[in-house]
């Protein structure tokens, strides 16, 4: 079973449990993959690392919509947010742990042959394509200047 067929499947799970949290955020999942679904680029077909990419992408909006959310002392709504991007993180690929992140950026770092930070963007390009829904752009960044600085 697909991504998309288990989000639908689970978006029948939650109407039947009536837990509004998990339903709003399956149905955002379900919309979003829909729209990369019929969109020219996909041709009607979803692969899971298209859907992996866009519910990375719910992940972090709903993340910084927290953010926000607590600087301006809402922290009802921060909470609603935190908790439909736990629910969509259930679809993701399970994060690298930091020691996993380290080894995983040195490995790139010497295939590539960088030396210093003029190579980040050499490193930053493989990284990307390589830890992909496996580790947060940001964290992956972090950890490259720290090991190339």
């Amino acid at each position: 079973m697909d991504i998309f067929e288990q989000v639908s499947e689970d978006i029948k799970k939650a109407m039947i449990a009536r837990n509004k949290v998990e339903l709003e955020a399956l149905r955002n999942v379900k919309k979003e993959l829909l729209e990369v679904k019929t969109s020219k680029e996909s041709a009607g077909v979803l692969t899971d690392a298209q859907a992996v990419k866009s519910i990375s992408k719910l992940v972090k909006q709903n993340k910084e919509a927290a953010i926000v959310f607590k600087e301006q002392n809402r922290e009802d709504l921060a909470e609603e947010y935190l908790a439909q991007a736990a629910v969509m993180e259930r679809y993701l690929p399970a994060q690298m742990s930091e020691n996993e992140l380290d080894s995983a950026v040195k490995a790139i770092i010497a295939q590539v042959g960088a030396t210093s930070l003029q190579d980040l963007g050499k490193v930053m390009g493989i990284a990307s394509k390589q830890l992909a829904g496996k580790a947060d752009g940001r964290a992956i960044s972090e950890k490259v200047k720290q090991l190339l600085g």
